[in-house]
């Protein structure tokens, strides 16, 4: 018998879908050869999405830097490198955030004579356009080279502190920062943070040569606003520096100096500051300033147009200082916040701002916390908020008021922010813009 056998040559699974289209090979080998030849920008924008989406995190930021915008992989690299990425401190943009952490990562590690100062500024080209803010909380000194031949005094030298002062100076800023043209915040604290086991005081040595390069770059920085400089043991002689290069700066709004060393004569240039040039915030918590040092502030607060907020918290400036700053406000009509906590102000200083509180209608806020008003003081403070209408906070935290006078001062303050909200309600477009 004759047996036929059929045979099927066909594959049911088969299917035109699996060949992938002529498009998709294309865009496969654009990616593939991306870093010889980044032409994203010459594709449809369905295309360019694709691309974006298949690229490398790892690709070297001279290829992907001025060319790809998509914030979706600014994303990628982003997430892939940090574990906490709150993109709402970068102005919303993850290639802000990418290139601000990336360049202060590259400068907290930065080791004068042993890193490529190339390093930073090849950066410069790719990244000048994204940086608004940086933030370094740590600059590492020279590794030191023991040349000292042995001797028999091994107790620290007056030679000693002058090598450590040589050796100890850090990364200077100015070619970087006066580079990038959108640099509005700079935050700083020379220190350092991880040194463990091989902790000296040395290392947290913010030194004259330092001083003087920070504060050239910092005045040839046009467009700062915010300059803060922090726990970095920024003494008097330092701050005149400092100050004298601040003078004439056309942007600088906001100056954090607090958690440093400076006493009256610095708190004198910083008066001097206060009166020539813009500022509007001034933070000097935990300094050892006294009467004199807050006189002088008083004296620039007199004749300041712009200032608003003056934090003077942890200082020694006692009532002769508080009485000072006190009669400044009698005429000045700018500050609408004032800290004053700690600084051993008593009933005197309480009497000033009595009739402070009685004349002046900028004034929001006030901070007394942890000074020694007293009775008395606090019934002055309660007789000068008789008619006060713009006053809606005053701390009077562990002052020693009484309570009585203590709950009636809250209730008129409490009254005044009632107003101001209500007010706003009403009028909406009040509000600065």
């Amino acid at each position: 018998s004759f047996y036929t056998r059929r045979c099927i040559t066909e594959d049911p699974s088969w299917s035109l879908v699996t060949v992938p289209h002529l498009t998709e090979l294309c865009l496969q080998h654009i990616v593939h050869n991306f870093e010889k030849n980044p032409i994203l920008n010459y594709l449809l924008p369905e295309h360019q999405r694709k691309v974006v989406d298949m690229l490398s995190t790892s690709l070297p930021l001279t290829v992907t830097a001025n060319v790809v915008s998509h914030e979706d992989y600014w994303k990628r690299c982003c997430l892939e490198r940090w574990q906490v990425c709150d993109v709402s401190n970068y102005g919303d943009s993850w290639k802000r955030m990418f290139f601000e952490r990336h360049l202060e990562n590259i400068l907290k590690f930065f080791t004068p004579n042993t890193t490529d100062p190339k390093e930073v500024l090849e950066l410069i080209p790719l990244c000048k356009g994204y940086v608004r803010k940086l933030e370094i909380d740590q600059f590492l000194p020279p590794v030191r080279v023991d040349q000292k031949e042995e001797s028999n005094d091994i107790t620290d030298t007056e030679e000693d502190a002058d090598f450590s002062e040589a050796y100890m100076h850090h990364y200077d800023l100015k070619d970087l920062i006066t580079a990038l043209p959108h640099l509005e915040e700079l935050h700083l604290t020379y220190g350092v943070k991880t040194c463990g086991m091989n902790f000296e005081w040395s290392l947290f040595n913010f030194t004259e040569q330092d001083c003087s390069n920070l504060a050239a770059a910092v005045k040839m920085c046009h467009n700062l606003k915010v300059f803060k400089l922090t726990r970095s043991k920024v003494d008097d002689d330092k701050i005149k520096v400092l100050a004298r290069n601040l003078l004439d700066h056309p942007c600088l709004l906001e100056l954090d100096l607090s958690h440093n060393l400076i006493r009256d004569n610095g708190a004198q240039a910083l008066g001097k500051l206060i009166s020539h040039s813009r500022l509007e915030t001034l933070d000097l918590c935990n300094n050892q300033i006294r009467h004199l040092g807050a006189q002088a502030l008083a004296q620039g607060l007199a004749q300041s147009s712009t200032l608003t907020s003056l934090n003077l918290r942890l200082n020694f400036v006692e009532d002769k200082g508080g009485e000072a700053i006190g009669h400044a406000l009698l005429t000045n009509t700018s500050l609408k916040s004032l800290h004053l906590g700690s600084n051993s102000l008593s009933e005197p200083t309480a009497a000033v701002f009595s009739q402070v509180l009685a004349q002046n209608t900028t004034l929001t806020s006030i901070n007394f916390s942890c000074n020694h008003l007293g009775l008395d003081g606090g019934k002055q403070l309660l007789e000068g908020l008789a008619n006060n209408k713009t006053l809606t906070e005053l701390d009077l935290r562990h002052t020693e008021v009484e309570q009585e006078t203590d709950f009636l001062i809250h209730q008129i303050v409490w009254a005044n922010r009632e107003a101001v909200r209500l007010g706003s309600l009403q009028h909406p477009t009040a509000e600065p813009l």
